[in-house]
């Protein structure tokens, strides 16, 4: 190996290292603290993608990891050293989960850990034992890491999905969540899928969604001509779930970063985009202007949002939790609590009442939310009705979701568990009913 390639090796690694640990340590968001310490490094863009493809194998994989890592010790760490524990979660990951070269991975983790200031720097041996016997007992010791998908949940967490639809099934979730998602894309509706599916390399989903294997985006064919967008396989369901809307004006609240906001315009509604946050507006537009799709976005919170004149229809993709997109955004299970749903749950409900004011006799209201949890979805909704006489539920029909059965509820809602279809890469978790008001 060169100067040169040790010397970017390792700085790609303690970015690694650091943006794990504020992550898992700080609570700072994923996307930002990665664009902040790569930044701040100068990573190159295969570097940075190395950096990006690690710690989402570490977040993904924390507790198991941490858990054998654990295992691996005579003794535990000092809660001091914390940036020997998460250097050590970073080798363990890249010989037993990314197979990288196992000589990299040791020299380069023990070098960062000596070049620590104060005690931590005599770790460094430890460090150096604990990943050379990693590399010895690689298949042993990744059996280990693979048993217990659970561990890489909060205890909250799993108990919450285990209460809800059972032990299995919430391993099941749990095992999925464990593995890189494929990319999903959502392609504009008066183009073929059959002759994109072949200009990808993707497969056609049973709803119209074309997935393939993940890749750079922009070089994708027909990214620049905005010809589509990447949309989980479950969150492109409920947009869909309004039937044919040409012609008709759609309130889309709490719009951003715009997926189904470009289906609705795509699809020939009047959308007009509701969302309190600025910055994610600004994707929102970038993404209208790269498919050359219209709308009017407000920036509003949707809780106090008064249309300026009739709208048909609503959908409402309330702010959650995100539970069910873990495999896609890992970081989400250390940053959010039980506390936060509870808090996220009062929040749905105000602005849940107030989309239903607005619609019209008549008009139709998705409701959805990209999370698992039941006071997010099935008991929202249950209360919902419970408070409101004039709502009814619209049940959805399994033609609507491509015959899937298996996401539709006995009530006639959508449920959308990622353990569905794993053999074929998985779902997002997401939940939608479709409301009407007499």
């Amino acid at each position: 190996m060169s100067k040169q390639n040790l010397k970017s090796g390792l700085k790609a690694r303690e970015v690694a290292v650091r943006t794990l640990m504020a992550v898992t340590l700080k609570n700072r968001p994923f996307d930002v603290a990665l664009d902040d310490i790569a930044g701040q490094a100068n990573l190159s863009a295969r570097d940075r993608a190395f950096v990006l493809n690690l710690v989402m194998v570490c977040l993904r994989r924390n507790g198991s990891l941490k858990g054998l890592l654990a295992s691996l010790l005579q003794t535990g760490l000092p809660k001091t050293a914390t940036w020997t524990e998460a250097a050590l979660i970073t080798g363990l990951a890249q010989i037993l989960l990314m197979r990288t070269a196992d000589y990299a991975v040791v020299n380069e983790t023990v070098t960062l850990v000596k070049n620590l200031e104060g005690k931590e720097a005599g770790f460094a041996g430890l460090v150096n034992a604990i990943l050379r016997r990693a590399s010895r007992e690689c298949d042993k010791l990744t059996a280990k890491l693979n048993k217990w998908p659970a561990q890489d949940l909060p205890k909250w967490l799993f108990d919450s999905w285990a209460n809800a639809y059972g032990k299995d099934n919430a391993t099941k979730i749990a095992r999925t969540l464990q593995n890189t998602p494929p990319l999903d894309i959502s392609l504009k509706p008066d183009l073929n899928p059959d002759e994109w599916a072949k200009k990808l390399d993707a497969e056609v989903m049973p709803t119209g969604t074309l997935r393939r294997a993940v890749g750079d985006v922009t070089a994708l064919p027909g990214y620049s001509d905005g010809h589509w967008w990447v949309q989980d396989f479950a969150a492109a369901i409920p947009a869909k779930l309004l039937g044919n809307i040409k012609g008709k004006h759609v309130l889309d609240l709490c719009a951003a970063p715009g997926g189904k906001t470009m289906q609705l315009a795509a699809a020939g509604a009047s959308v007009t985009a509701v969302d309190r946050n600025k910055n994610r507006l600004k994707r929102l537009e970038a993404n209208l202007e790269r498919t050359g799709l219209e709308a009017d976005v407000i920036n509003a919170d949707a809780a106090r949002y008064t249309a300026n004149h009739p709208v048909d229809h609503i959908l409402l993709d309330a702010p959650c939790s995100a539970t069910g997109t873990l495999r896609r955004n890992p970081d989400v299970i250390w940053t959010k609590t039980a506390d936060d749903v509870k808090t996220l749950a009062a929040v749905q409900a105000r602005i849940l009442d107030r989309a239903f004011r607005i619609l019209p006799v008549g008009g139709t209201l998705i409701y959805c939310v990209c999370s698992l949890e039941p006071s997010e979805g099935t008991e929202q909704i249950s209360a919902f009705f419970a408070r409101t006489p004039s709502a009814k539920r619209s049940e959805i029909q399994a033609h609507e979701v491509g015959g899937l059965t298996s996401v539709l509820t006995t009530d006639g809602d959508l449920l959308c568990l990622p353990s569905i279809m794993a053999e074929a890469g998985g779902m997002d978790g997401f939940f939608a009913a479709r409301l009407t008001k007499e």
